[in-house]
């Protein structure tokens, strides 16, 4: 979990390749979007975040794992903090993050996400 929020954090898309399972069919949705294979999720998402924002940071918290046979799952809290840099917006959002899991090979692997945040309450 710490190799995908650095690799989200970071815009490196090598966290993606090692532990997730490429596969046809794969999707993985984010707020009402989505990415089709993980080609797009790490060129059409993880990659241009580097260049979009001054910076992110994420934080995942609260991680509940659970284990049937060859399949797994995973919750997470989420906190989402960036700033923008072509308008200078900053974001401070929570939500919660689904990751299943596959063994492949010996290897658990990351076949799916789903995460959904909104705008953190103000204090």
């Amino acid at each position: 979990m710490k190799q995908i929020e650095y690799g989200w954090e970071n815009g490196d898309g090598a966290p993606f390749k090692k532990h997730f399972f490429d596969f046809k069919g794969a999707r993985y949705f984010e707020s009402g979007g989505q990415n089709v294979g993980l080609s797009d999720l790490i060129e059409h998402h993880v990659e241009p975040e580097k260049d979009a924002l001054v910076f992110l940071s994420l934080d995942f918290s609260n991680i509940q794992t659970h284990v049937e046979d060859d399949f797994a799952w995973t919750l997470v809290d989420t906190t989402v903090q960036g700033k923008v840099r072509k308008s200078g917006e900053t974001f401070n959002k929570t939500g919660f993050q689904t990751f299943l899991f596959k063994k492949v090979n010996g290897e658990w692997l990351i076949v799916h996400t789903h995460s959904s945040s909104r705008n953190r309450a103000k204090d």
